[in-house]
């Protein structure tokens, strides 16, 4: 063999040998990319996982927050209202103690007997409102549907309004922003 032959020869050798050389380099590299997406992958799966932990505190914490905020003020409203119930069950002993009261008295025994029962009245009428119920007691007001029921209409006579009330024939009580009964009422048309 000449010596070109032989050049030649070690040349694809050396081309051989570089190729391979790149191969493996080739093979490596993309063996170290591979790694590095099956590493990325897990930590972006830990990462998704996580913010979607932290959506789901958040979340939470926010719905404790209104749970805690709601029974607040369902606290707040049966502290507010908490003489409801016996208030309501009052007012008909107060409608028959005004009842009672506008019988006229004629002798002495019947005038101390009405006094005891307007101080019996003024009592209860005190301790409720001392609780925050008021009565509703709207002669010549004009007629509202949230505080009055209107029970009957009569003509309008001179001087009165379309819708105005003329005579109440029970009162109404509200318990601080809350009707515990309207009053019935008697409106001019």
């Amino acid at each position: 063999m000449s010596d070109q032959e032989k050049d030649f020869e070690r040349e694809e050798e050396k081309e051989k040998v570089s190729n391979e050389e790149v191969d493996e380099q080739t093979e490596t590299n993309e063996t170290n990319i591979e790694k590095e997406e099956s590493q990325a992958d897990p930590v972006a799966e830990l990462e998704d996982k996580i913010a979607q932990k932290d959506d789901q505190i958040l979340r939470l914490s926010a719905e404790i927050k209104n749970i805690q905020r709601r029974n607040a003020n369902e606290r707040q409203d049966a502290a507010k209202y908490r003489s409801q119930n016996l208030a309501q069950a009052i007012l008909p002993s107060l409608d028959n103690l005004e009842r009672a009261l506008a019988i006229e008295a004629d002798d002495e025994a019947s005038n101390n007997l009405k006094k005891g029962v307007e101080m019996v009245h003024q009592s209860l009428l005190q301790a409720l409102k001392a609780e925050g119920v008021e009565v509703i007691d709207p002669v010549g007001e004009a007629f509202d549907p949230n505080f009055h029921q209107s029970v009957s209409s009569v003509p309008a006579e001179e001087g009165q309004e379309a819708e105005e009330i003329v005579e109440v024939y029970q009162k109404g009580y509200v318990l601080k922003d809350r009707v515990l009964r309207p009053a019935m009422v008697i409106i001019a048309q």
